[in-house]
């Protein structure tokens, strides 16, 4: 039985950018084939349910335990707007009838605007938190990953 490799709360989140970062792809390789077996919105729909899981956890336990223990108030003031514009996108998408070209254009705007977060979260706030003193990691992650659990099984 394969040993199951825990993930620190950085490991753990950018996990999660990698995976939407891939439905992202998908979702833009089918836009552009005209999506033939109509698979699209059932990509919008499980990039929309994953960001929005994936902010909660973030949100709930991982920008909280930050702001006691690294002083970047501003980094994750602007983490939190960033969140809300992706909200909002995803909003938006969840409220159209179907993919068409302007779901397109937004799930292209989400795209990008989370491109960006993340680039700013693995540049700026995971080495911040990976030397913060005092700051349990691998604790955060296993936290992290049962709320996560906890959402999924709710939306589910």
């Amino acid at each position: 039985m394969p040993q199951l490799i825990e993930k620190d709360a950085c490991d753990l989140l950018d996990a999660d950018h990698v995976a939407v970062k891939h439905l992202f792809v998908e979702y833009a390789r089918l836009a552009t084939a005209g999506d033939p077996a109509g698979e699209r919105q059932a990509y919008a729909t499980k990039i929309c349910s994953e960001l929005t899981v994936h902010a909660q956890i973030e949100e709930e336990i991982f920008y909280p335990a930050l702001r006691k223990a690294i002083d970047a108030p501003e980094l994750l003031d602007e983490a939190e707007a960033e969140h809300q514009e992706a909200k909002d996108m995803i909003a938006q998408i969840e409220a159209m009838a179907g993919p068409d070209a302007a779901m397109d254009d937004l799930v292209a705007k989400l795209a990008a605007a989370i491109e960006h977060h993340v680039k700013e979260e693995r540049t700026q706030l995971f080495p911040k938190a990976r030397s913060a003193a005092g700051l349990d990691l691998d604790a955060l992650g296993a936290q992290l990953r049962q709320r996560q659990q906890e959402l999924e099984a709710e939306m589910a």
